[in-house]
């Protein structure tokens, strides 16, 4: 009885998660501190998941990553890698990205190369951006540290007391599977759309612009006073003075004759400023003031924004900027731009002040596709240092000098002493979501094995397969983990399919690490629904992408990388 009463709690918690109204951090929290409660795990299981090594060395690359992903590398690649036709961009820039993706984080190689892509004119921007993500993922199936699914499915080999997977058993399978999927994307490319950028026609339509006219009876009193924050549909941003810009407007700013002023929201509410005495309405130098100070961000997965209004986070306080625009996809958002809940992936057109760039939080809320406000670069001395470093310490511990954790702790210290890397940015960059959802799914697999609900899972396996095996088992292991993360994130997908694959192994009494594999490589798979990885979050507003446009160009990525997947495993780690 107790087995299906977790089998339930399980799909309520899959349920949960493809809403995507609670951040899955909370919801796997919830679910390992119920299960604590109820008595399917102990307080030292329960606890101990937060103390992993896999987890642990997880977080300290992630840590690492922050030095690594300013370096100036990616950027010297950029003009090398997107010359010629789109067919062969597409074939280098792929090749470059699944190259530095086997090493790097996934999200931070996608981030460096993003507005670089982005802001380039050779090339539609929509024939790269979704082959850059596909190739992000492809170079982390490569290696142990390549993605994080691969050090959380570690993390739940380790604890399931089997022996750690090593840097490059990955390889084995990976590099033909990623070979195989480039020559696919190539081959596909006139699959992908050719939208041409649309920001000057999308940027004027923005804004509205007024002047204090001369005996005014608004001048000589305060924006709050005159009632300007608080109209229908339309929300004051900047004040042009004596052509001196201030942006954003506080409430207590005194309006002068001349002040210009610039509005966004419903433009076409216009009758708004027009029924206002001492305002008059002309509209048509709004761009060329603006666009000194426009900057394009797309939302980070790491956030505090997401399923929240502009409105609730008090936006121009904490960034110093107002919002001008919002773009989600391949649509312009309109109507009350404060009253829009926002969503990990949107593109935002910002008017920032001149703070914005010193503001700590900017690098954890956005990834910015304005070059000219990202923060510092590294210098050729730290980026050598950091690279090398990093490079040590991945060659270390893949021959088994040294354990990788032990070699990351070394780097971090040498990062922080030498000041590549500050505590502060270590303190504003802390993967704590990642932390809390992976040490909590470690206790949920245990409540999955202990209540008998993932044996019952493997016999129902057994059962559906009778008479296919433990092939057939193996197909249907991977097939659950990739139905999984396309629905969900691809972390969660591999700690909910995990237990399942472990217990169907012990049910076959096979070697379990062919489906280990299958639940890494599986959990990896998110080709078709832009929604369940971050990397295609990151890339389809920009892109201006739709749904069908990942579905039709993810479809051949996602048969061959699943055919490959299913092929190799087996060859190379035979049952």
């Amino acid at each position: 009885m107790t087995a299906y009463a977790v089998l339930l709690s399980i799909a309520a918690l899959l349920a949960l998660l493809i809403r995507g109204r609670v951040a899955p951090a909370i919801l796997f929290t919830v679910w390992a501190a119920a299960y604590y409660l109820a008595g399917l795990v102990s307080e030292r299981e329960w606890l101990a998941g937060y103390t992993n090594s896999a987890l642990i060395t997880l977080i300290v690359l992630l840590l690492v990553s922050l030095a690594l992903e300013r370096s100036p590398l990616l950027d010297r690649f950029s003009d090398l890698v997107l010359r010629g036709g789109p067919a062969r961009a597409i074939l280098r820039l792929s090749a470059v990205t699944t190259l530095f993706s086997a090493a790097l984080n996934n999200t931070a190689v996608v981030g460096a190369l993003l507005g670089v892509v982005s802001k380039q004119r050779r090339v539609a921007p929509s024939k790269l951006l979704i082959p850059l993500s596909y190739a992000a993922i492809l170079g982390g199936v490569t290696t142990l540290v390549g993605t994080s699914t691969n050090l959380v499915v570690n993390s739940f080999v380790i604890d399931a007391g089997l022996p750690p997977l090593k840097m490059f058993q990955f390889s084995l399978v990976g590099i033909p599977l990623a070979l195989a999927c480039i020559a696919v994307m190539v081959l596909c490319s006139g699959l992908l759309p050719a939208h041409e950028p649309a920001e000057r026609e999308s940027r004027q339509s923005y804004f509205l612009e007024a002047q204090i006219t001369r005996d005014s009876p608004l001048a000589g009193r305060s924006i709050e006073q005159n009632r300007l924050r608080n109209l229908d549909g339309l929300f004051l941003l900047e004040l042009e003075r004596e052509g001196r810009l201030i942006s954003p407007v506080g409430p207590d700013e005194i309006l002068e004759e001349g002040d210009v002023l610039v509005f966004t929201g419903q433009v076409e509410k216009v009758q708004a400023l027009q029924q206002i005495p001492g305002l008059q309405v002309f509209g048509t130098r709004a761009d060329a003031l603006l666009g000194s100070n426009l900057v394009e961000v797309v939302i980070s997965n790491e956030s505090i924004l997401p399923n929240r209004t502009l409105r609730e986070v008090d936006f121009r306080s904490q960034f110093d900027a107002g919002v001008v625009g919002i773009r989600r996809g391949d649509k312009r958002l309109t109507g009350q731009l404060g009253r829009i809940p926002l969503r990990v992936g949107d593109a935002l057109l910002l008017a920032v002040g001149p703070d914005f760039a010193q503001h700590r939080n900017i690098d954890r809320n956005f990834h910015l596709l304005d070059t000219g406000v990202l923060r510092p670069k590294l210098t050729s001395h730290q980026s050598t240092l950091a690279l090398s470093g990093f490079a040590l310490a991945i060659a270390v511990s893949a021959v088994g000098i040294w354990p990788l954790l032990n070699c990351l702790l070394v780097l971090l210290a040498i990062l922080l002493a030498t000041r590549i890397l500050s505590v502060g940015e270590m303190r504003r960059r802390f993967p704590f979501d990642l932390l809390v959802t992976i040490g909590s799914a470690l206790a949920i697999a245990k409540a999955l094995e202990s209540s008998g609900a993932a044996e019952l899972v493997a016999d129902a396996m057994r059962s559906l397969f009778d008479g296919h095996g433990v092939v057939g088992a193996f197909v249907g292991v991977y097939l659950i983990t990739v139905v999984l993360t396309e629905v969900i994130t691809n972390n969660a997908a591999a700690a909910l399919a995990f237990p399942i694959a472990l217990s169907t192994a012990r049910a076959f009494d096979v070697d379990p690490m062919p489906f280990v594999m299958a639940i890494a490589y599986g959990a990896s798979a998110g080709f078709l629904i832009p929604f369940g990885y971050q990397t295609h979050l990151m890339v389809m507003s920009p892109g201006r992408y739709s749904t069908l446009d990942f579905f039709r160009i993810g479809l051949p990525v996602s048969l061959t990388y699943s055919a490959a997947v299913l092929l190799l495993v087996p060859v190379f780690f035979p049952f």
